[in-house]
């Protein structure tokens, strides 16, 4: 039986502990949640279309799993001489399916492996490639060259998508060769891992979100408290160096141990058990809202193959917006809202209602404001005769994570977020838990499932219904938050 997949080597690379668990108590695994696996759906809509790359092809094994049977039928494939797609080999213990071999002269093949990344990622893909070369021509395959195609961050869609555009393919022949040497007897020592009888002791560490985040990162750092030095405001590497020192709870980090300004007020919050505020500070921020006061949150979606013209690689697509406007002081906010009803380019309908929606002249209040900022410029470079409005509308933007960020106020329960979702309930106001939808990836990934999937109209209206919940509690909870301030200094 085929040993260790390209997936599994890689598991191994990143930590032995996750290795072991693999193969020996795979169902303490937690399975890959929503977020991940759309991730997995849009590699495999990059891998289809990389195909289209070397038209003429086949796909090898379609539909079967049994890794032998994939091994059998490449090996009967492999002298049609055409582009296999998906091909499978074995050799020392490893086992690897290639995305794509491409016959060239000499009776040799190239190899070519699809990212959905818009770059060569070296300390991922490089040992990626270099296990899939020392599987292949350990198998017998005659390599000639290894490319990485990943997606071209420069492409922008106009009509239907060109894949020779699309991609960039990047030749990958010498760096992956001088690490194919290392391979055999990384294998052997993973077989090691996998054969042992205990689970390996691995400390955490960086290598715990890198190069992803681990499938066991919340049971290894379950012993942790829950105000652990981990939640240091841009903390970084100092987590880990406290915890080595011994001390795992923020409040535990000496007096004299050198903090950012910032991590001082989180320790010393903690220690006082009472938020941090800055009334002058708050006083002056708040200063500056003029009313009408226009509260405003976008939701975005972004496909690695771009779905409209006009539109990069991931580019954020605005969707739908909340708008609540308070009018004066005291008064109740009004509640505006946007969502786009068909599979069509969203932005002029989104665009229209919002400019006829927002005040001419009042603050606009946004939740880290670069965002919707950068989402306004890129539909006016659709759209250029909105040009004139956002230039106006520009000035009037305040973000409301500012004084977050700065610390000028915060509560230990916060944990060292700035996040609107860790400020709101922190300052009193209501939380996402009753919501069906709870943050904004979830918000992209049903949007897209019942708009351009095939659901039952009752599942898409309630979908719908879910997101304008969701958005428009982004929005009220900014109107909370200024008027939670506005009592502090009061």
């Amino acid at each position: 039986m085929p040993g260790l997949s390209k997936s599994t080597f890689l598991m191994g690379r990143q930590c032995s502990k996750l290795l072991w668990f693999r193969y020996n108590a795979k169902d303490q695994i937690p399975a890959p949640d929503e977020a991940k696996q759309a991730v997995f759906d849009q590699g495999t809509e990059v891998g289809e279309l990389a195909q289209q790359l070397f038209p003429g092809g086949m796909v090898v094994a379609l539909g079967i799993i049994n890794p032998q049977e994939v091994i059998a039928q490449t090996q009967a494939a492999i002298s049609k001489r055409v582009p296999l797609y998906e091909a499978a080999f074995s050799h020392h213990g490893g086992y690897a399916r290639a995305d794509i071999l491409v016959p060239v002269a000499g009776d040799a093949w190239d190899l070519v492996e699809v990212k959905s990344t818009t770059s060569l990622k070296e300390d991922v893909h490089l040992p990626d490639i270099a296990f899939q070369t020392f599987v292949l021509t350990g198998a017998g395959i005659k390599l000639r060259k290894c490319f990485l195609a990943h997606i071209n961050n420069e492409f922008v869609r106009q009509g239907p998508v060109d894949p020779q555009k699309f991609f960039t393919l990047e030749d990958v022949t010498e760096p992956v060769s001088a690490m194919t040497g290392d391979i055999p007897d990384q294998i052997e020592a993973m077989q090691h891992v996998i054969g042992a009888k205990a689970q390996p002791d691995v400390q955490i560490g960086p290598h715990c979100d890198s190069p992803y985040t681990c499938a066991l990162h919340d049971r290894c750092w379950s012993f942790l408290p829950e105000a652990s030095v981990f939640t240091l405001y841009r903390g970084g590497q100092k987590g880990f160096s406290l915890l080595q020192r011994g001390i795992q709870k923020l409040a535990d980090i000496p007096a004299d141990e050198p903090l950012t300004d910032i991590q001082a007020i989180q320790r010393d919050v903690l220690l006082a058990g009472h938020p941090h505020i800055d009334r002058p500070a708050l006083a002056a921020f708040l200063s500056q809202l003029e009313y009408p006061v226009s509260f405003l949150d976008f939701e975005t979606i972004g496909t690695a193959i771009p779905l409209f013209n006009g539109v990069r690689p991931y580019q954020q697509v605005p969707f739908q917006y909340s708008l609540h406007i308070v009018r004066k002081a005291g008064a109740e906010p009004e509640h505006h809202s946007f969502l786009a009803e068909s599979t069509a380019d969203p932005r002029p309908e989104f665009m229209r209602h919002l400019r006829g929606s927002l005040p001419a002249t009042g603050s606009v209040v946004t939740y880290n404001a670069s965002f919707e900022t950068s989402r306004l410029d890129e539909c006016c470079e659709l759209l250029p005769e909105y040009q004139p409005w956002l230039k106006k509308l520009k000035p009037r933007i305040v973000d409301l994570l500012l004084p977050f960020r700065g610390f000028r106020y915060y509560h230990p329960d916060q944990h060292g977020s700035a996040s609107m979702k860790a400020v709101l309930p922190a300052l009193g106001g209501g939380g996402y838990e009753h919501l069906t939808i709870q943050e904004g990836g979830a918000a992209s990934r049903e949007f897209l499932r019942v708009t351009y999937g095939k659901v039952p109209e009752a599942e898409r209206q309630q979908v719908r219904q879910d997101l304008e919940a969701y958005c428009g509690l982004d929005t009220l909870g900014m109107v909370q938050i200024v008027d939670k301030l506005n009592r502090l200094i009061a």
